[in-house]
């Protein structure tokens, strides 16, 4: 896709920049390639030989040096293939790229065909070669070792798919090599460089090439004349224009599109549909967009190349911003090491199985089958908005084409698993019935067919002399010129031939397709300006601090989405491709826009003007791609009116007598004539150089305005994260060096990745937390926390996974931590027969004291998550592992620990693996203890399900001696996903385990006992739980007598929870004194309301006001967080700062509790003689009169009586409590004050200066209270258990 800037600049627009012949060199003579893997239990004929760039024209180009390492590898990216006339010998074609440090690319086009060796040395050192072979392998050397050769990897599956009888006969005729019997060939290929892709116009002059070469008659001009001409004389098509020049034999015509259309892209889209359908495509589409290693596997190279452009084509206006090689030759196979983001295309040996590739990584891996249409997913990611919508609108494109959405078709006996039109085919237009013989093979699998060539194709499958005719002529390497004569040459309509209609149907398809998803982006991302934040006053300040700097308002962004959308958008705007696109935008206030974000900003702003995005704003529903229409006739109007013809092929000054044809073979081109370009005679280089020139003065104008072009890539080398400068690995130097440079490339990008990830984990979870109200900052927090978690558990993976030895199961790291689980069992059984005495005492003075001690144990936490039935791969355990590290605050510690077997960790690693480099190591895993400073949840809210263990331990005040107890004691606890039911306490013990489905966080515990026996009463000053699995411990904080005639008669409390910090374990249970106010809730304030704690602290009347406000503005920010991030409303009624302690305090205030020789008299005693008040008939007749009033006091009085005669012993401030919940909930409580406030009681039991007989102060309290009413205020089961309203 970069291709659209790859000419701009220095380049001058020409349409090719090399033209290479690849081949054997006849002296050197044979070499084996080591690189590719030499494999001698292979005939000769299929082993691999290196091959060398013959010549290239011209010899440099100063704007693209030439690489001759690179090309020729990726030429014959297997290296050279030998045959005999018994084999098949069809041409080939595929295409490769080369990618550029500053990202640029360059596309390579290769046809590859067989030519015979003339060298007798070549021939007899074949002759040896399988003469050893044979002598050592008596049994192997049978008749069909040579029917194939590493060419055939090339060649696609389907060539190998031929019909039964032919193979069987091929192989009989044929008994391996000998140099008097047979002939022996050699592949030769010839590449064309251009800076753009333009595949089928290459493929085309490529094919009328080598036709000339194999035709029985010269062609009209010598082949430097061709080739002269395409270097030199051909341009690239100006944007938004067509160019017709001329091949061999025909003309070709290519076009480019506009400037407000998307980018150039010829690679046929139909076809990467055609192999993989349209719901793995989808599924391939959004792994590529979430940035996840991506490998691609087929037998042809060409479809790796079309899959990959296909893919990347798609994503616009993004652009893949990490390691990009869809043909990965055989020697740069370590590079799927790579600990970052990748796509890469491997070529899949033929008959090997999928099963026998060893992959270093696959928790993070798409896999892509090409051959076999299938696509192995990687475990849970967020899906693509509307894909089922998507899914279709593109199935309908594609049938109006005449392919099917399924993708795959199983082959025939014809091979056309893949026939559909997809591709052209460029060798003989319009021989319909020859193509659908002899072309289908290479030019089919690339789909060529249109309507009367598929009848054609039909009228084959169905006959079967026709069939074995076929392939009899293939076998015997005989071309079937005969059948030219049936279709005539096949003039389309309009003139134009079969193969033009073809291409101009291909181009119509592809652009259709992109638009598609061209437009799913533009509705996503139209409101995506309005959250960039431009705060930089100029580039070099940017540039400089790019890395401290928020470009973009994530938070903001997501919270303005629909709700469906934001799993797979909180993902996405996290990626590279998406941080580069926002770079882009912020870089375009100072300089020239970048193409792609151009086109996208000219399709938001058309958008606007038909107010398309506006009434849709939050809805998910899906809008269709509008113009699919206009797109394809754009496309349509450049081919039928050619805008620009080049100059034809004409007489070089060339030496005489040199180059002579000679059927079969590729001459030797005359390299002078071929090195230079014509002197500046035609308009076209004229107008160029005068552009240039304009361009450069220009360039260098801006360069003084702006900074040095030098420092600015510096700069913008440093902005960009990881993967910029390792989009593509060196291809031509592969020496030790250089891959251990590679190597450590990766490991300070994996280092810095760690350390942005964790600072922005940091980030997110501290803003929570201070903001806890404000714009959006606390908005998508739970999906946010879950993206960045899960994108912490893949670059885990990702180091874990680099520079392993051997690779073992899917997941790196769980095969980690089994190995090290596997020598600590073994340790801890050496150790249990020696066994140690300090263990068990220490336990016991800890337990004395509440809580034993959780011990840190990385096996403990691994025996935890192998218990969990839920999780069924490795990958999963291992993120299972991590979110559990996390939540425990363990992480850091644990890895260090694992770490720290370095006898393990050399075994598994090699020496350049990222955990084998200590600086690095320490770094990353200080990065790591930073997380500490934040709680996380991540493991108890996402495995809701599982069954944990939790221990109960009940804390008695032990200095009252009651600490013992006749009755029989039980515990309910609850949490936010439910409660454990009541559990039955054995007598005396104090302390329980109990194994209950996940609770969640920790709200409420009831505690409550029978009152049974004599000593019935019961004075507990607080009870622990904790969840064993994670750790997390719970204080309920109680200080409260339970028992008949003591406190305040109850046999039950519900008491509420706080997460008790672990550094506090030692003191959680002492109990030795009244707790300081702000750490207990409910402690101190019963204390002062109680007899027994009446010297205690007793708060002012302003304290008791800020009080309520503040419990009251708390609930409002509870309901205004999203529904997932509330937490618990209980603790903000019932907690140590809740609603109900600020209205008992206020209830406290000036109350005459404490009477002489008389027991102690409760707020709920009041409310009781002021319900028994109202109940008195006399009253009730004079209350009748104002009818609300009236219903107020009838529901006061309804709800006291139905607390009352509630089964549940909850005692006197119990009972006020749950009134004061069953008002808020019910929005009572400001009707009930007034009744309260004007009852006679009231005189008797308060003071003067009570704040209750206050009127302004009890109007203000009424008035904070009606906010509540706009919330709907929901109470735990455990609060309203027993009672019946």
């Amino acid at each position: 896709m970069s291709g659209t800037n790859a000419a701009s600049g220095a380049a001058p627009c020409r349409f090719a920049h090399y033209f290479v012949i690849c081949g054997i060199d006849t002296e050197t003579g044979l070499e084996p390639d080591e690189l590719a893997g030499e494999n001698f239990e292979q005939s000769p004929l299929k082993r691999t030989f290196k091959s060398k760039v013959l010549a290239h024209y011209p010899e440099n180009v100063e704007w693209n040096p030439f690489d001759q390492d690179a090309v020729n590898m990726l030429c014959m990216p297997k290296g050279l293939s030998f045959r005999t006339q018994a084999d098949s010998r069809e041409p080939q074609f595929h295409s490769f790229l080369i990618t550029r440090e500053d990202g640029s690319r360059t596309y390579g086009f290769v046809h590859t065909f067989y030519e015979e060796v003339t060298s007798p040395q070549i021939c007899s050192a074949m002759q040896t070669l399988y003469q050893m072979y044979q002598a050592e392998n008596p049994s192997s050397a049978s008749p069909s070792s040579s029917s194939s050769s590493s060419m055939d990897s090339l060649a696609s599956s389907l060539d190998e798919a031929d019909s039964p009888s032919s193979s069987s006969c091929r192989s009989a005729a044929c008994g391996g090599y000998d140099a008097s019997r047979d002939t022996l060939f050699v592949s030769k290929a010839l590449c064309l460089i251009t800076p753009m892709p333009f595949m089928h116009a290459c493929r085309r002059f490529l094919s009328q090439v080598h036709r000339a070469v194999t035709a029985a008659s010269p062609p009209p001009l010598p082949l430097e004349s061709y080739v002269h001409n395409i270097l030199y004389e051909v341009p690239l098509p100006p944007p938004g224009r067509s160019l017709k020049f001329h091949g061999v034999y025909e003309p070709i015509v290519c076009q480019r599109p506009g400037p407000g259309e998307l980018p150039l892209a010829d690679f046929p889209l139909g076809q990467t549909f055609t192999l993989l359908g349209v719901e793995n495509l989808v599924h391939l589409f959004n792994c590529t967009l979430l940035e996840m290693q991506i490998l691609l596997y087929s037998q042809d190279y060409q479809r790796l190349m079309t899959v990959a452009e296909g893919i990347t084509t798609l994503l616009f206006p993004f652009q893949w911003q990490h390691v990009y090689v869809p043909i990965l030759p055989a020697s740069l196979l370590h590079f799927l090491d790579a600990p970052v983001p990748y796509l890469m295309g491997l070529q899949s040996k033929e008959g090997t199985d999928r099963s026998k590739l060893e992959l270093p990584q696959e928790a993070n891996l798409c896999f892509v089958d090409i051959d076999n249409h299938c696509i192995e997913l990687p475990e849970d990611f967020p899906q693509f908005p509307n894909k089922p919508e998507l899914i279709q609108e593109l199935s309908e494109v594609l049938l109006r084409y005449g392919i099917s959405p399924v993708g795959g078709a199983p082959p025939t006996s014809v091979p056309t698993s893949t026939t559909t039109p997809g591709s052209v085919s460029t060798r003989h237009p319009g021989l319909k019935s020859q193509q659908a013989l002899r072309e289908l093979e290479d030019d089919g699998r690339n789909g060529n067919l249109g309507g009367e060539q598929l009848a054609v194709l039909e009228l084959l499958q169905g006959n079967a002399t026709l069939e074995r005719l076929q392939a009899l002529a293939k076998r015997t390497g005989v071309r079937v010129e005969a059948l030219r004569g049936v279709g005539g040459e096949g003039e389309a309509q309009g003139g134009r031939t079969a193969v033009e209609e073809e291409e101009l149907r291909n181009a119509k398809l592809n652009v259709q397709l992109r638009e598609v998803f061209a437009s799913r982006f533009t509705m996503m991302f139209a409101d995506y300006e309005a959250f960039v934040i431009h705060s930089a006053p100029d580039l070099e300040s940017w540039l400089t601090n790019r890395e401290q700097m928020h470009n973009f308002d994530k938070a903001s962004f997501l919270s303005d989405q629909p709700e469906p959308y934001l799993p797979f958008l909180s993902h996405f705007i996290e990626t590279q491709m998406f941080a580069t696109f926002i770079d882009n935008k912020i870089m375009s206030q100072w300089e020239e826009k970048e193409p792609l974000l151009r086109v996208f900003d000219g399709r938001i702003d058309k958008a606007r003007l038909y107010n398309v995005r506006a009434p849709s704003l939050r809805s998910s529903n899906y809008q269709r791609c509008t113009i699919l229409k206009e797109s394809a006739q754009a496309i349509e109007q450049r081919l039928l009116k050619i805008d620009h013809t080049a100059i034809h092929p004409h007489l070089l000054d060339m030496k005489i007598g040199q180059g002579k044809y000679e059927q079969g073979f590729f001459p030797k081109l005359q390299s002078d004539v071929l090195s230079v370009g014509p002197t500046n005679n035609n308009r076209w280089s004229n107008r160029t150089a005068t552009a240039q020139r304009r361009k450069d003065r220009h360039r260098q104008q801006t360069e003084h305005l702006t900074l040095d072009n030098d420092l600015k890539e510096k700069y913008m080398q440093e902005a960009r994260i990881l993967g910029k400068n390792l989009r593509q690995p060196k291809l031509s130097d592969l020496s030790p060096a250089v891959i251990a440079q590679t190597n450590w490339k990766f490991v300070e990008g994996l280092l810095k990745e760690c350390r942005m990830k964790t600072k922005r984990m940091l980030v997110e979870k501290m803003g929570r937390e201070a903001v806890e109200l404000g714009h959006g900052e606390a908005n998508i927090t739970g999906l946010e926390e879950n993206t960045l978690i899960a994108s912490l558990c893949d670059l885990l993976e990702r180091i874990w996974s680099h520079g392993l030895q051997v690779k073992q199961g899917k997941s790196a790291l769980w095969s980690h931590l089994l190995h090290y689980q596997a020598r600590e069992e073994k340790l801890e059984q050496q150790q249990a027969e020696s066994p140690v005495s300090s263990g068990p005492e220490r336990r016991k003075s800890e337990s004395s004291i509440g809580m034993p001690s959780l011990r840190a144990s990385v096996i403990q936490d691994m025996r935890h998550i192998q218990s969990m039935g839920e999780i069924k791969t490795d990958v999963g355990r291992a993120r299972a592992w991590i979110r559990l590290s996390l939540e425990k605050k363990l992480l850091s510690q644990h890895l260090k620990r694992l770490l720290s077997r370095q006898a393990l960790t050399k075994k598994l690693y090699k020496r350049y693996a990222f955990l084998r480099c200590e600086e690095e190591k320490e770094q990353f895993l200080f990065h790591l203890l930073s997380l500490n400073t934040v709680d996380y949840f991540c493991f108890t809210s996402v495995f809701t399900t599982i069954m944990i263990p939790y221990r109960a331990v009940i804390i008695p005040i032990k200095k009252l001696s009651n600490a013992m107890t006749t009755s029989n004691p039980w515990v309910c606890v609850s949490g936010e996903l439910g409660d454990s039911g009541v559990r039955q306490i054995t007598k005396n013990v104090l302390e329980m385990t109990f194994d209950c489905q996940n609770l969640g966080k920790l709200t409420t515990v009831q505690l409550g006992h029978d009152n049974s026996g004599l000593l019935a009463k019961w004075l507990v000053d607080c009870v622990m739980v904790r969840n064993e699995i994670t750790g997390h411990t719970y204080k309920f904080p109680c200080g409260r007598w339970l028992g008949k005639g003591v406190d305040d008669g109850s046999l039950e409390r519900v008491l509420i929870g706080e997460l008790a910090l672990p550094n506090a374990d030692e003191d959680s249970g002492r109990g030795c004194r009244t707790p300081d106010m702000q750490h207990s809730p409910g402690q101190t304030r019963r204390v002062s309301i109680t007899s027994m704690g009446g010297r205690g602290y007793k708060p002012t009347s302003a304290q008791i006001q800020e009080a309520i406000g503040e419990a009251v503005n708390s609930i409002c920010k509870h309901f205004h967080k999203p529904e997932k991030e509330r937490g618990s409303l209980t603790i903000l009624l019932c907690g140590e700062v809740g609603l109900v302690g600020a209205l008992e305090q206020f209830f406290h205030n000036g109350f005459k509790s404490a009477r002489l020789f008389q027991k102690t008299v409760f707020v709920w005693d009041f409310v009781e003689k002021a319900v028994a008040y109202m109940e008195s008939a006399d009253q009730m007749g004079d209350m009748q009169e104002t009818a609300p009033l009236g219903l107020t006091c009838v529901s006061l009085c309804h709800y006291v009586s139905a607390i009352n005669s509630s089964p549940r012993n909850i005692g006197k401030d119990g009972k006020f409590q749950l009134l004061v919940c069953l008002g808020a909930r019910d929005r009572l409580l400001i009707q009930w004050l007034p009744l309260l406030v004007e009852c006679p009681v009231i005189q008797r039991m308060y003071e003067e200066s009570a704040l209750l007989r206050d009127r302004t102060t009890v109007n203000d309290l009424i008035a904070v209270l009606q906010t509540l009413h706009d919330f709907p205020i929901t109470l735990e089961a455990s609060l309203v258990k027993g009672i019946d309203l």
